[in-house]
């Protein structure tokens, strides 16, 4: 059974809502800046991907938004608008059809920091009894199953980095073996608090630029760590027949889904690239494709010395030196879970438009990254097959490939 996407919503650093977040990426908008969330000073960070401009009542509404931590009312915001522009009723899918794969790598982090704080302070009885769902990793699915009335599967993976890619594969997969008509998957990330910052640092993972424009410099020669950022994406994965049966419109075909592990290490990458290329692989062999007739590759593009070094080889590997690469992490930031579910966004969005988006922040690219990377110069290209690679901590990798619909 084929698969296709019919609506897609964001919320990132550098654009609040889809049409705003792609626009904004295709034009090389860097939405990364300094920390405001908290006082930064002490952990050595200055800059992160923070969203500053989320209103809690337009969308979540404040009464709902007091039960949820900020990664479940980025991921409704960015559901609800996946699910207008799709143009779905409860009249157009059944309950039982519609089904959710929605995810967070860390899940509701600014709510531990604080109840942890408060029973610190003033002992066990204050603790709010909201603490547990509001944390949890799961309850962002949980969330949206209940708004939209989903009753087919609804579930989440936490995969570190990966898994949003890992939701929108496994989303695929549903609907591909006939399990559920359609789907609302992606994943969700709020965790630019001091917790995860001081976490982060302790592992030496995070840029320590104090300027917004050179913090993330995915394959760059002087690369020294990635920008936290936070956000949600989201997409309506629908089979063919009834998106066409309802008329909807298609914005794109997910053709492929590799996954695999590198079974090397809890946080580095293999530096050999082999689970990273055979996940690249495996999408595009169930895509029904050849390598060469991949165009351009969303990159994890992390701005670590052992992430871009280890992809550039893989991608080399599988596909030569041909294929268009970018990250579009030298705008947005690293999303960590939520980071593959934006990036299939933009990914989808640039086959429709025949416009990639540039690799941002590589002002001098590593020759141990050896890549062709999207530049101001070359991004308008028609191409009809992509990928967007997502690899996380723990040693998961995930790919998918989409094809332009035409």
């Amino acid at each position: 059974m084929r698969v296709v996407v019919t609506g897609m919503g964001a919320v990132s650093p550098n654009g609040n809502g889809c049409q705003a977040f792609v626009e904004n990426t295709l034009n090389g908008v860097v939405g990364i800046k300094p920390i405001k969330k908290f006082d930064a000073s002490e952990t050595g960070i200055s800059v992160a991907g923070e969203i500053d401009d989320f209103d809690v009542s337009q969308v979540v509404g404040k009464k709902n938004g007091k039960r949820m931590d900020l990664y479940s009312q980025y991921a409704i915001q960015a559901c609800q608008e996946a699910y207008e522009m799709a143009g779905l009723t409860p009249e157009t899918v059944k309950a039982e059809e519609l089904g959710v794969i929605f995810s967070s790598g860390i899940g509701g982090l600014t709510t531990i920091e604080e109840q942890v704080i408060k029973m610190h302070d003033k002992g066990p009885k204050r603790m709010s009894p909201f603490f547990i769902p509001m944390a949890i990793a799961n309850m962002a699915a949980g969330n949206i199953s209940i708004r939209f009335n989903a009753k087919n599967i609804s579930t989440s993976i936490v995969t570190a980095c990966a898994s949003g890619t890992n939701s929108i594969g496994e989303a695929y997969r549903q609907i591909k073996e006939g399990r559920a008509e359609v789907m609302i998957t992606g994943a969700s990330e709020a965790s630019v608090n001091e917790t995860a910052i001081s976490g982060f640092a302790a592992l030496t993972a995070l840029s320590t630029s104090t300027d917004p424009l050179k913090a993330s410099l995915p394959f760059d020669q002087n690369r020294h760590g990635f920008v936290l950022g936070e956000g949600a994406g989201a997409l309506i994965l629908e089979s063919l027949d009834h998106a066409q049966k309802r008329g909807a419109k298609i914005l794109a075909e997910v053709v492929g889904y590799g996954a695999t592990s590198d079974a090397y290490h809890i946080t580095s990458p293999d530096p050999k690239g082999e689970g990273a290329a055979r996940a690249m692989r495996l999408a595009v062999e169930e895509a029904g494709i050849k390598p060469n007739q991949v165009g351009y590759i969303n990159a994890h593009g992390t701005a670590t010395k052992a992430n871009d070094s280890g992809e550039a080889k893989a991608i080399k590997e599988v596909f030569g030196d041909q294929v268009l690469v970018s990250s579009t992490k030298g705008m947005t930031g690293h999303l960590l879970g939520a980071a593959g579910a934006v990036e299939a966004v933009i990914t989808c969005a640039s086959l429709e438009k025949g416009i990639l988006p540039a690799n941002v922040g590589c002002f001098a690219q590593d020759p141990e990254c050896p890549v062709k990377l999207v530049k101001a110069g070359n991004q308008e290209q028609a191409i009809d097959y992509a990928l967007s690679n997502s690899f996380g901590f723990g040693g998961h990798n995930a790919v998918l490939a989409f094809r332009k619909w035409a």
